[in-house]
């Protein structure tokens, strides 16, 4: 009887509905042979017109300087490197699910894996740019490269933390890359197959690299796979943690604490979480893909944000004990006066970042919430928002009030290029998610066949049946050998 249960039948299924595997390709494969509807268009020109401004705020601040963000002397880092530190973050739970899941076969990864990892692809592309446009004379941007040069004995300095960056986030670049190029294969080999127009034959045919699923490409594809995962696995560890290392091996009040690599690792997989489910619940409407991102993901994802949301607030109250407990007095000024002082003038983002991070998410240790649409999609924003927050407050509360209070910045606020700016990511990041989703799979149609047998409603359903047969038999066997026990002992 134990051979018969694939799975636990406690979990509800992850793939709703009557499917067998010819539905699941129709109905994944649909929304890329449809002709784009209205509210794709709309979406997509929003996002083309939020890039365009983007460019033009990068061009300005390029042209004039870096004058034309409102840093000083006091203030060096601003919105451009909360902005940076908060896209790196948001690409953290694309190579979660899809890399450490898979490695501990979770089946539920597989309904929302692929738009993770896209979201990761375009976040990384986002944050990439942010200390590129930072160096101000941006044609210089070469010289972080360590190659042996004609310039003489002048080499980067691999002692800081901001060359990690550059190393640690083009690996992690790569890696994610490959990792879900890899794994669209199979899937661009099915719509190659199935396309009319020659232009998209041309097209998924190139970019199948001539995938037939014979037995051999199937026996490369999982080997990659696995290599890809046990590479990725630690890469989601290092590369927030290197981004901490920007502040953690500084001297400046507020940063320097050893909390800050597993605090930013678990604070990167809470924002990547929530802006996942922001992109899903979204997708799943849109393109009517309920019966595969189904409640059960949603549910799964909220019990992660719920538990890294409560680390995060952890580290939080663990950064305010330390400055108590370590009597520096600098410490204690950029904690109780700079943060927590509500007063202060920016004590008011504190207690936001509190309420957004720690307070709220805690709505999902309820079920009923948990499985809210509505709620979710309102949390995953308001998480998002928390996050960035966050990062804001860590950077700019401890610098603009310096050791010398003659030094003390005046009130910082970011200029309409530095807002343009981080709009402009907004605008390369959805524009590449409105392209992803209308010439790509947005579900990996060959791992949901996978777990079909195992985790369908319809499977489950006869493997209910078949369980009940059989316990029924089971006990009519016992019952029967219980009654003949007395005269075989006679």
């Amino acid at each position: 009887m134990a051979s018969l249960r694939y799975e636990s039948q406690v979990r509800p299924a992850l793939v709703e509905g009557q499917k067998g595997y010819h539905e699941v390709t129709e109905d994944i494969v649909r929304p890329i042979e449809a002709t784009p509807s209205r509210a794709w268009w709309i979406g997509f020109l929003i996002s083309v017109g939020l890039l365009i401004f983007g460019i033009i705020s990068v061009t300005h601040e390029v042209i004039f300087g870096v004058g034309q963000w409102n840093l000083n002397r006091t203030i060096g880092w601003g919105w451009d490197i909360t902005n940076f530190v908060w896209w790196v973050g948001i690409g953290h739970a694309g190579t979660l699910i899809s890399a450490i899941l898979l490695l501990f076969r979770q089946g539920w990864r597989t309904g929302v894996n692929r738009a993770a990892e896209a979201m990761t692809i375009f976040a990384v592309m986002c944050a990439g740019q942010f200390p590129i446009w930072h160096m101000g004379r941006v044609w210089m941007a070469f010289f972080v490269m360590p190659y042996p040069n004609t310039r003489g004995p002048l080499w980067v300095n691999f002692n800081s933390p901001l060359l990690w960056d550059v190393f640690a986030i083009s690996t992690y670049f790569t890696v994610s890359l490959l990792f879900w190029y890899s794994g669209l294969l199979p899937d661009l080999a099915t719509v190659r197959d199935r396309a009319k127009l020659k232009w998209r034959k041309m097209f998924y045919g190139l970019t199948s690299f001539g995938w037939t699923g014979s037995a051999k490409h199937w026996q490369r594809h999982e080997a990659l796979s696995l290599v890809l995962a046990g590479l990725s696995t630690p890469l989601v560890l290092s590369v927030h943690t290197i981004v901490s290392f920007d502040f953690a091996t500084s001297v400046i009040p507020g940063w320097h604490t050893t909390i800050f690599p597993p605090y930013f690792v678990a604070g990167a997989i809470f924002s990547g979480f929530a802006m996942v489910q922001t992109l899903l619940l979204v997708t799943r409407k849109v393109l009517s893909l309920e019966e595969y991102i189904t409640l059960e993901h949603i549910e799964v994802m909220n019990k992660v944000i719920v538990l890294t949301g409560s680390i995060v607030g952890v580290a939080y109250l663990t950064e305010l004990f330390i400055a108590w407990y370590g009597q520096n007095p600098f410490e204690n000024w950029a904690f109780m006066q700079n943060r927590v002082n509500i007063f202060s003038p920016y004590g008011w983002s504190y207690y936001l970042m509190m309420g957004c991070n720690v307070l709220s998410p805690q709505i999902f240790w309820f079920k009923k919430m948990r499985r809210n649409l509505t709620v979710t999609f309102f949390m995953s924003v308001i998480v998002n928002i928390g996050m960035w927050f966050e990062r804001f407050v860590i950077i700019v509360t401890s610098i603009y009030r310096d050791y010398l209070p003659s030094s003390w910045s005046t009130y910082y606020r970011p200029t309409i290029w530095e807002i343009g700016f981080y709009m402009g990511t907004f605008g390369l990041f959805f524009t590449c998610y409105f392209l992803f989703s209308k010439f790509f799979p947005v579900i990996a149609i060959a791992e949901i066949k996978h777990i079909l047998k195992k985790s369908g409603a319809i499977y489950k359903e006869k493997m209910d049946g078949i369980e009940k047969v059989s316990v029924e038999e089971f006990a009519s066997e016992h019952a029967h050998v219980h009654e003949h026990a007395p005269h075989a002992a006679h």
